[in-house]
């Protein structure tokens, strides 16, 4: 057996584990920054996107995604995964680095995070059957489309359009639904209040979203670092500097902006910062140097905050910042490879503005048609009482905390 496709193979599962991974990162995250009323609905969502999401990838998602030959559009190699053997054992020369096995589950770990996108700016308001329809749909059939286009060779990779790892086709995909689905819902009660000014719903526990970061920076490590798809000693060490680094300056400079802008050192901008630096660098991880990189995730920082604010603004709610992080640095680091790293240039920037709207025009279009649908078909909000309560006592008759044990822990520190 070679040796050189051994390892390739055993990097791509690591990094598949750290994308595994940070589905529990976006899980601490969610729940950090809401209310304790909703966690278990959050994380009900979050397990649901990631078991169905595997099975709906198995059974159609990536011969959708990766159909072979097809005319650059839509392409379906048909149903379930095959099994492609050589003299009964399974074939390394798949991809010239890894198996069809390892491929597949890698890939599947991707086409999830784009529900999860969306789980975390629908939180507390949004029922639960209705989402998730919207995510068997929309990680069933959108996802696997639109990733065909680049990443199955499909009429976006013909026009040169680039995405190294997702800044677009994962972030922005599910930063569309996300943005569509907010509007759809409207905001939280309390979040606007009859001035039109916006109220803070502060998350019940930060230090759980500060670690759900922390997860989220390290399975990065796999998201951008597997995305070399080898073990290549010289790409795979590049990805992972410039994607750390996007991500520091990212979260420092979100927090330079939020304090000049709001006077106070707000941590939640500070590690939405983070996240607006990964996303960011992710299109253009393996073109960049590090002064690039830092660039690219320092005004992705600038991003996030800025985005946050214009979320706000328009009426809009979006607990976790979702949209702001997902969309909006999705699209600048889109774009920034057409303007920073080895590709860029004119032409290779009109490349990337060209695919950015063409998955805006697909996504928004696509994810207005199915949540619309769901509303008029059985609602897609709570009711007032749901809301108030919280949706864990309704929708999934438990809590995430023991009550008892609080008021103890709180006579305790009383007396």
């Amino acid at each position: 057996m070679d040796p050189i496709l051994t390892t390739n193979n055993v990097w791509m599962m690591i990094c598949t584990g750290l994308v595994f991974f940070m589905h529990l990162g976006f899980a601490f995250l969610e729940i950090g920054l809401t209310r304790k009323k909703n966690a278990i609905n959050i994380l009900f969502k979050n397990v649901f996107i990631i078991t169905s999401g595997l099975l709906l990838y198995a059974l159609i998602g990536f011969n959708l995604m990766y159909p072979g030959s097809f005319n650059g559009f839509l392409g379906f190699a048909g149903f379930g995964l095959e099994a492609p053997l050589a003299n009964g054992s399974l074939d390394l020369s798949y991809n010239s680095g890894y198996t069809y096995w390892t491929d597949f589950l890698f890939q599947g770990m991707f086409a999830a995070t784009a529900a999860t996108i969306v789980s975390g700016a629908v939180a507390e308001r949004m029922k639960l059957l209705p989402f998730m329809i919207f995510t068997i749909i929309y990680v069933g059939l959108v996802y696997p489309i639109a990733g065909s286009w680049k990443w199955g060779g499909g009429f976006l990779q013909d026009l040169g359009f680039y995405d190294f790892a997702g800044s677009t086709l994962v972030h922005s995909v599910g930063g569309w639904a996300a943005l569509v689905a907010i509007a759809l819902l409207g905001a939280r009660i309390g979040k606007f209040k009859e001035d039109g000014s916006s109220g803070a719903i502060p998350g019940h526990n930060i230090p759980l979203a500060m670690a759900g970061v922390i997860i989220l920076w390290l399975g990065w490590f796999g998201f951008n670092g597997g995305s070399v798809l080898s073990a290549d000693p010289a790409a795979t060490s590049l990805v992972l500097v410039t994607t750390c680094l996007a991500a520091a300056a990212g979260g420092v400079t979100a927090s330079i902006v939020s304090t000049v802008i709001y006077k106070n050192m707000d941590l939640t901008m500070f590690l939405n910062g983070i996240l607006a630096g990964l996303v960011g660098i992710t299109a253009g991880a393996d073109v960049m140097s590090p002064v690039d990189a830092i660039a690219v995730g320092a005004v992705a920082g600038g991003i996030v905050v800025l985005g946050v604010t214009l979320i706000d603004r328009i009426k809009l709610d979006d607990p976790v910042g979702a949209v702001a992080v997902h969309l909006f640095c999705g699209i600048w680091g889109t774009l920034a490879v057409g303007i920073f790293g080895s590709l860029a240039g004119w032409e290779q920037f009109l490349a990337q503005l060209g695919g950015v709207a063409v998955y805006a025009f697909f996504c928004l279009s696509s994810s207005f048609v199915i949540i619309y649908s769901l509303k008029k078909l059985m609602g897609i909000r709570v009711s007032k009482k749901e809301e108030l309560e919280g949706l864990d006592t309704h929708e999934h008759g438990m809590e995430a905390y023991d009550h008892e044990l609080e008021a103890y822990a709180d006579f305790s520190v009383e007396h």
